[in-house]
């Protein structure tokens, strides 16, 4: 049995879940967010814990089990805590300017600045000119827009210049060596 599918998601205070048929709804400070479960999977609330169970073990439902645990609970943290990815931006002339929190201009080295502008439920900020950091409810609209942020001048291997979540490792290659 999944050991991350039998686990039981304790409900915090000030967030509401609504189960109807195959869709979960979270209510919480931070938002709402819906999810339709797939397959056989099903969710039941027992009083202030949330319980994901299948049906039986074929290798679809095994599969499904933690999968859907996960989603569910990244679904009650976002709606209480929220997620943020941060991203650094390496390079001389490379920055960051916010405008407001729902958009931001970014200096990448082309000929122009890029202007990023969040969907909803997603803000951004710039602690620092080479520094964003999006945040929001729902852990995978979070990732998404980071990556597409960093897609936009990937960190190259030879300077290590463009954009990177923070912490992450840029292995370098050697440049040409002379004579």
């Amino acid at each position: 049995m999944s050991r991350i599918g039998k686990a039981p998601i304790t409900i915090p205070s000030g967030v509401d879940v609504t189960i109807a048929d195959r869709h979960v709804t979270v209510k919480g400070p931070k938002g709402t967010l819906e999810r339709d479960v797939p397959g056989e999977i099903t969710v039941r609330q027992d009083g202030e814990t949330l319980l994901v169970e299948r049906p039986n073990d074929e290798r679809q439902n095994r599969a499904m089990h933690g999968l859907v645990r996960s989603l569910v609970n990244n679904m009650v943290v976002g709606v209480t805590d929220g997620f943020a990815k941060e991203l650094e931006i390496i390079g001389v002339g490379f920055r960051a300017t916010a405008k407001g929190s729902d958009a931001i201009d970014l200096a990448l080295g082309f000929s122009h600045t890029v202007s990023v502008s969040a969907p909803d439920g997603i803000s951004f900020e710039v602690p620092a000119p080479n520094r964003i950091v999006v945040k929001g409810a729902d852990k995978e609209v979070v990732g998404q827009v980071a990556a597409d942020i960093r897609k936009l001048r990937k960190p190259e291997p030879y300077k290590g210049k463009g954009v990177r979540y923070l912490g992450e490792h840029v292995a370098r290659k050697a440049g040409k060596s002379g004579k």
